[in-house]
This record gives structure tokens, sequence and C-alpha cells, in this order.
């Protein structure tokens, strides 16, 4: 028993002194609130960090199925200026809690579903993060594939012998390209979050460049921006508007992911300001840029290549590019492919590797930080084989629509806990609190008002998501539904949350708006003999100073005022 206890002790990663065993399952040093030292993210780092999570692959194709449904260009590319500003401002509304608060995304969400309730949001993000890291290194792994078979041209999947099953959806070549990409990305899992910002600003830098530098080559090559640009619309009446808002919410689903989860970056922000303006404008700036230099690629690739249907995949217009160009030609591709490889790299660290990291920190916090988090989702990416999933876009599609439903569900409790229930007051001690005379703890670690919301905004969108999936008749008025899905979600998940607040009152509420984020400074989460709401806000010995500030009732047995 005592080499036993030995062991978990050298697993166990770092945490404050003097927490019991409860709190040991509900954080460590990578759980607790961002000390000022390392607030280092300012406006900038998050305009690069946009900048540079908007240049991928996906982006670059996100306006492709509109077109191809009937939409002209520019109606689709309106689509994706609209849809990124709605997902920027619902980015900024998320995001603002980590920033002022300094919390990441598994905390937060212990204000609304409860301590131990908060497990099960957590766990779905943390499962598709991991998927979507494999996904994400797999299109790596074909940027992988093109600079290696720029410099050598026998490099190619249809001569190298394949091992893989024929329906497998990859080959040899295309699955070393993919284990190299992997292996390559795992050192950069390495660094912390607040230093990690660095890696976004110099894709900033180098991947538009390249991208830019892709456009103006194939626009040149075609001798003009090709028969996309002057195509117009195929659809009219109530069609056309349909086919409009779901291209509005494809992006706003594609976002669904990082308006959960973005105070995990937030919280690192210096002041509150620093993550709202920043997040707010280049969000639908570096997004419809994106689509823009995509669509006109792809318009210019039926030019280049006469007979053929738009390539809405750079990656494989850039392997046309290395079949019918010389060795300078190749030397093209290569830094391109290069770009778009870092790309994927950037994207994967911001979107998954991080988040997931946080994510599988919260649920079991005694032996895993961010670190060995990530390198968890690594390792799920890859035993997930992501290639099967791509090989049918329909299951990927359906996969990515379902989880858009469940997280637009967990993002309105989110938002009404934090704007309309508590008014932006969080009591941010209680949060690490596993006795159940915290304002948290609720029933048993669990709200349930937080469930029933979440619950609703799943259940509005099942009938339309059911006839999506199967493509079997259901009402019509479902499918209107299911094509706002996300609104819907958020929307139902959102009011059925503050109506079960309002009839059954939730602990730890203000009366008034009211954010104590900047009281927050060094917090000691140990338990004392103090259990005042205010004196917990920021681990301060200024209890009374606070009292003032916040208004909160000292007379009551917890400290608390309830939502009135």
């Amino acid at each position: 028993m005592q080499r036993a206890g030995s062991w978990i002790e050298k697993v166990a990663v770092d945490n404050e002194e003097g927490l019991s065993t409860a709190q040991l399952m509900l954080t460590n040093n990578d759980l607790k609130p961002v000390e000022p030292a390392r607030r280092q993210w300012g406006p900038w780092n998050f305009v690069g960090f946009w900048v540079a999570d908007s240049f991928n692959i996906n982006t670059w194709m996100i306006s492709s199925a509109s077109i191809v449904n009937g939409l002209s260009w520019w109606q689709a590319w309106l689509g994706v200026w609209l849809g990124y500003s709605i997902a920027g401002a619902f980015v900024c509304t998320t995001g603002r809690i980590g920033a002022t608060y300094h919390i990441g995304f598994p905390v937060v969400n212990r204000a609304s579903f409860g301590i131990w309730g908060s497990l099960w949001p957590v766990l779905n993000r943390a499962v598709l993060a991991a998927f979507w890291y494999g996904v994400q290194a797999y299109i790596g792994g074909h940027c992988v594939y093109l600079m290696i078979r720029s410099i050598w041209l026998s490099w190619d999947r249809s001569t190298i012998p394949n091992t893989f099953p024929a329906g497998s959806g990859t080959t040899t070549a295309d699955y070393a390209s993919f284990f190299i990409f992997w292996l390559v990305s795992l050192p950069a899992i390495w660094f912390p979050v607040h230093k990690v910002r660095h890696l976004f600003t110099v894709k900033a830098y180098f991947v538009p460049t390249a991208g830019i530098a892709f456009f103006i080559w194939a626009l040149v090559r075609a001798g003009g921006p090709g028969p996309i640009i002057s195509q117009p619309a195929k659809l009219e009446g109530s069609e056309l508007a349909w086919e409009f808002v779901k291209g509005v919410l494809s992006s706003i689903a594609n976002f669904a992911t990082l308006i959960v989860n973005d105070p995990d970056f937030a919280r690192f922000a210096g002041k509150p300001r620093d993550a709202l303006w920043s997040q707010l404008l280049t969000i639908p700036i570096g997004f419809a840029v994106t689509c823009f230099v995509g669509i006109f690629v792809s318009s210019s690739s039926v030019i280049i290549y006469p007979g053929s249907e738009p390539i809405w995949d750079p990656l494989d217009l850039l392997e046309r590019f290395i079949d019918d160009g010389g060795s300078a030609q190749r030397f093209g591709v290569f830094v391109i492919a290069l770009a778009f490889a870092l790309a994927q790299l950037g994207t994967n660290i911001a979107a998954n590797s991080i988040s997931a990291g946080t994510d599988f920190t919260a649920l079991l916090p005694r032996f895993i930080n961010i670190r060995r988090g990530g390198y968890l989702c690594a390792a799920i990416g890859l035993a997930l084989c992501p290639y099967q999933f791509l090989s049918s876009s329909n299951n990927f599609e359906t996969y990515l629509s379902a989880y858009s439903v469940f997280l637009s569900s967990i993002a309105g409790v989110m938002v009404s806990d934090y704007y309309f229930v508590r008014r932006g007051y969080l009591g941010v001690k209680e949060l690490y609190d596993a006795r159940n005379t915290g304002p948290y703890f609720f029933t048993f670690g669990i709200n349930w008002r937080a469930y029933a919301g979440y619950i609703a905004g799943i259940l509005i969108n099942v009938v339309g998501f059911v006839g999506a999936v199967n493509g079997g008749n259901v009402p019509i008025g479902a499918t209107y539904i299911y094509n706002v899905n996300f609104f819907a979600g958020f929307i139902v998940a959102a009011a059925v949350y503050w109506i079960c607040c309002k009839v059954f009152p939730v602990p730890a509420c203000s009366d008034t708006w009211l954010e104590v984020g900047d009281q927050i400074d060094e917090v000691t989460l140990a338990y004392n003999d103090d259990t005042s709401a205010a004196a917990s806000i920021a681990g301060s010995d200024r209890p009374q100073k606070i009292d003032e500030e916040t208004g909160l009732d000292r007379k009551s047995s917890t400290g608390y005022r309830t939502m009135h």
C-alpha cells in the first residue's frame, strides 16, 4: 500500500497545499484562476490568434456548399460575413466571463450546471475536441504529403504499395503523411497556454502571406477569376432565402465549439476589454477574407483545367499543380503546403489541444494537467482513425450537426446563468468548493435547472435532426427549426433555464449588474473558517470592503443572496 501511495504521489500533478480529498477532484494549478503574472494576452494577441485560426482548409471551403446548392458567390460570401459576425458576438459573450474572472470553460460551467453536474458538458466538449484533433491532423497530413511529393515525385499514393483496405478512406502514403504531421505536432503541445500565443503571431504573418500568393498565382495562371464569379443564383424566393439562412448557420455551427470554450483563452487576457473588440472585429474579417480567397481560387481552377468542376479543396488544386509543373512550380507548392500545414497545426492547438487539455484536466485534476490532457487528446485523435469519418461526408456532417445541437444548449445555459440570472456575479472560490453548503453544490452537486434547459434546447431540434439524418418525412416546421438549430437550441435552453431559476431561485446572485473579477489576485482555495462569499471572491483579507461593494447579506447562514 505504501508503494502504491508513493506511485500515486509521483504521477499526481502540482496542487495547492491543504486541499481536501474532494477538492483534489475539482482543481489543480491549471484550473485555478489565472494569476496576474500569466495574464499576458493583450488585444493584439487575440487579433493574431483569430487571424491565424481563420486561415485553414475548412474556412477556405466554407462557402463551397452554399454555391454548389444554388447561391451566387456574393450571396454565399455575404452569408459568411453575417454568420461569423454573429459567431464573433457569441464568442465575446462567453469569453467575457473568462476574461473577467480568469477562469476556463470547465469552471464557468460549475456555476450553472453544478460542481459535479458540470462534468457532462465538459466531457461532451472533450470528446469533440479529441475527434476534431484527429480530423485536423489528417488534413495536415495531406499538407505533408504535398510537401514530400514536391521534393520526391515518387511519393505517390497511386504507386506506393497500399496496405489499407479499399474502403478504409486512406492509403499507406496518406497515413504515413498523417502520422508524420501528428508526430511533429507533439512538441507544440508542451508549451503553456500563456506562451503559445507566439505560435499564433508567427502563423498570422506567414500563413496569410502564402494564401495571398496562392490567390495571385491561381488568378495569373487562369488569366481571370473564372466563371463562378459571373454565375447567378440558381434559386429564387423562399428557397433562396432558406439556403442563405443555412449558409449563415453553417458558419455559426462551424464555430460552435469555440463559442463554448472561449473562456479557456480569454482567461489569460490582461483586462476584459482586451478580449472584446479584438475578437468581435477580427473573427468576421479574418474568416470572410479567407473565404473570399477560396471562392476566387476555386473559380479560377475551372479555367486552368478546362472541362473540370470547380476544385474547392486547395490541397487538391496544389496536387494538380505538382503534376503539371516543373521544379519552380513544385517549390511554390512546397511553400504553400508548408503554410497550410502550419495553419492546421495552429488551429489544432488553439481549437482542440488546449481545449481538450483543459477539459480532461477538469475530469481528473488530481492526475491530469493541460499538458497531459493535450497529449491525451492527441493520442485519442490518432486512435479514432479520422480518415474513416472523412471517407463519408454524410456521416461527418451528421456528426458535426449533432454536436452543434448539444453545444448550443450548453452555451445557452452558460450565457443565461451569467448575464440574466447572476447578473455578472460569481463567487470564484466557491466554484472549487465540494461541500454541500456551497452555493454551486445545488442537489448532490447537480443543478437540475441547467439540465432542464439543456434537454429542452436539444429536444427543440430532435425532430428536424432525425429528418436531416434519415431523409424521412417530418413536419415542415421541424425542418425550419432545424435549419436554425444553433439559435433554436441556444434560445430555448437559455429561456427554460431562466424561467426555472425564477420559479426556483438559486443562491449567489446579485440584484443589479455586478462583476467583481477585478478583485481576483492570488486565490487560496483551501477551506478556512471564513465562509462568506465576499471574502472568497478574491481570497482577500479585506472582506468588509468587498461586502460594501457586493452588497452581500452577511447575516444569512451562507452569506449568499438568492435570485429574486
